[in-house]
């Protein structure tokens, strides 16, 4: 698909016209269909399809992860997702799509200037696509979740109607402003607890202040404390196989060798990423030591390394993580994108995205390693501030204004990189695009239930083998 940036030669009525225009090719209540066609693509296939390019003993820990509930599955099934998208008719009004927008990636995190803001955090799958695309994962994920936890039909509808409903207020805000404001617009953490809705109670506010609280104690500092441990007067990874295991454990000493000087190149190369003073930054810190790190649910099985690097001394750690890129699983269906090297798509698409990003986040393509072939990689801090909802704790009314915070922030992504004029003319001021899309989050949970079915009774049979970890 063609690039996000809106012709800047239209003036704001054109776009608005051309937004209202696709309500010809794609209705807003035509939104609420989904029928999956007679030759629906297997989807074991397509998941299979993914963990043939996987470290091969870790796949069955994804299938095992994929496996625990239809939630979990979700997490995992993006490129199924994106088949069923990708077939159906869209606006054609292309936006930075994060690829995988559903509600757990979505999370407080730190900015460079040590604000703890709300955000997107997942961009593995980022590509330009049509913005809808993003706002239904997202609606699908929260009727998923409103089953696990035994919300009734109306209670779920509620939820999504608050998210999609948020997203449509925020993108027409967004529409009337400039794109400096635009720009510098971010959810500010702290506020948070301020917006909550009096009808959410005390309880809801002091949750709302212990996962801020919470949240600024997982940082490198946390996370240096718990993975690693003094091994012969030497700071190391500490081994917790099979999610944990470090470079000495996993290769024979000549194999372990050549791949660190493999690594150590990609953190040379990756530095070349960063703008001057992060890499002046970077160049302060020495490698120490290396782990294959298992991570996610849809991530299991990529290539995703731990680096531990110490500064000054002992207590001047920096944790990073090289995970392995691949190609999105949009680009099927809307096209590879400008970026041949698939780390500079997944840094390019977060820059794009995120209000606030890691001043860490670079890429590299090496070539080598266990297999000798050649990988695309992005390079980010390990963890830094990070707070993770807990949807099965939420009641109905802390979901749906959990879910409005999602759809206000992805409105912030999409306007951001897309034509915020065109997409808000699209949805109107009505609440058709809301309704539309609840009905169709409730057909894609069914789906999705009966696709986690299949994998399931591939279990069974033995077509695939799953590992819980």
């Amino acid at each position: 698909m063609r690039a996000t940036t809106p012709d800047v030669h239209l003036t704001p009525h054109e776009r608005a016209a051309r937004g209202k225009a696709a309500r010809d090719r794609l209705p807003r209540a035509g939104h609420a269909l989904f029928e999956p066609p007679a030759n629906r693509t297997d989807p074991v296939e397509i998941v299979e399809r993914q963990s043939a390019a996987r470290v091969p003993e870790l796949v069955p820990i994804r299938y095992g992860r994929m496996l625990e509930s239809p939630f979990r599955f979700y997490r995992g099934a993006a490129a199924i997702m994106a088949s069923d998208l990708g077939a159906a008719p869209h606006t054609g009004i292309v936006a930075q799509l994060c690829g995988d927008a559903h509600l757990l990636n979505f999370r407080l995190l730190a900015s460079a200037e040590r604000h703890l803001v709300f955000d997107i955090n997942d961009f593995d799958e980022t590509l330009p696509g049509p913005w809808e695309w993003d706002v239904k994962r997202l609606a699908a994920s929260l009727v998923i979740a409103g089953r696990e936890n035994g919300f009734s039909r109306k209670q779920r509808r509620a939820v999504v109607r608050g998210a999609v409903g948020a997203y449509r207020d925020a993108m027409r805000g967004f529409a009337g402003m400039t794109n400096l404001d635009v720009w510098y617009t971010q959810a500010d953490a702290d506020q948070l607890r301020d917006l909550l809705p009096e009808r959410l109670g005390k309880g809801a506010r002091d949750r709302v202040s212990h996962a801020l609280s919470t949240a600024r104690t997982r940082d490198t500092e946390q996370a240096y404390k718990k993975l690693t441990k003094v091994v012969d007067g030497e700071r190391r990874i500490a081994a917790d196989p099979p999610l944990i295991v470090p470079l000495s454990d996993l290769l024979p000493h000549v194999a372990r060798h050549e791949l660190e000087q493999q690594i150590r190149l990609l953190i040379k190369g990756y530095s070349r990423s960063l703008p001057s003073d992060r890499r002046h930054l970077l160049e302060q810190f020495r490698l120490v030591d290396i782990a294959r790190k298992v991570v996610g649910v849809g991530s299991v099985g990529t290539r995703c390394w731990v680096l531990l690097l110490l500064g000054t001394d002992d207590e001047d750690p920096l944790l990073l993580q090289a995970k392995e890129a691949d190609q999105s699983v949009l680009a099927p269906y809307a096209g590879a994108g400008e970026y041949e090297n698939q780390g500079q798509r997944v840094v390019s698409g977060q820059r794009l995205m995120q209000a606030a990003g890691d001043i860490f986040l670079g890429w590299e393509r090496v070539t080598g390693g266990i297999d000798g072939l050649q990988r695309d990689f992005y390079v980010r801090q390990l963890r830094d501030w990070k707070g993770i909802a807990v949807p099965h704790l939420m009641p109905p009314d802390q979901l749906e204004y959990f879910g409005s915070l999602c759809g206000t922030t992805l409105a912030r992504a999409h306007a951001r990189s897309g034509d915020r004029i065109a997409i808000a003319a699209y949805l109107g001021s009505s609440d058709s695009f809301d309704r539309a899309l609840a009905e169709f989050a409730e057909l894609y949970a069914d789906q999705n239930e009966r696709d986690h079915q299949a994998l399931t009774d591939a279990a069974r049979t033995g077509r695939i083998t799953a590992e819980t970890a």
